[in-house]
């Protein structure tokens, strides 16, 4: 079940034309990753967890179909939107307030390379 409204998430991104089925579809998106993350991490509060939820379903939008413009022009119409695909969370300020929201961490190292140790038992074998 949803931690966060339509209503709500539309407090922090303007959803323009985007329906409440369109926006609780990003809300369900973050729903799932929010309690893949930390839904069970009992060091948060659920109204914390509501918060990320909230910030990252708004996060999903800009990414997408809300995009963020950074600066525009009128003469011959040039437009420069923020964040660039495969920068993750750091790609829209809504991502990086679920980085800073989240205490544990867990979103920080979303995406990251898990980093691995290959010991030698012995260069003489």
């Amino acid at each position: 079940m949803a931690r966060t409204t339509a209503t709500e998430v539309g407090q922090i991104i303007d959803v323009g034309d985007l329906t409440e089925a369109e926006v609780n579809a990003y809300i369900s998106g973050a729903n799932a990753l929010v309690s893949e993350v930390i839904g069970s991490d009992t060091t948060l509060t659920d109204t914390l967890k509501a918060e990320i939820e909230r910030w990252l379903a708004a996060h999903l939008m800009a990414a997408t179909r809300r995009r963020q413009l950074l600066s525009g022009e009128a003469g011959t119409a040039k437009a420069v939107y923020q964040g660039k695909t495969g920068m993750g969370l750091e790609a829209t300020h809504y991502g990086q307030t679920v980085k800073t929201l989240d205490s544990t961490g867990k979103f920080s190292s979303l995406g990251g390379k898990a980093a691995s140790i290959t010991a030698v038992a012995s260069w003489n074998d």
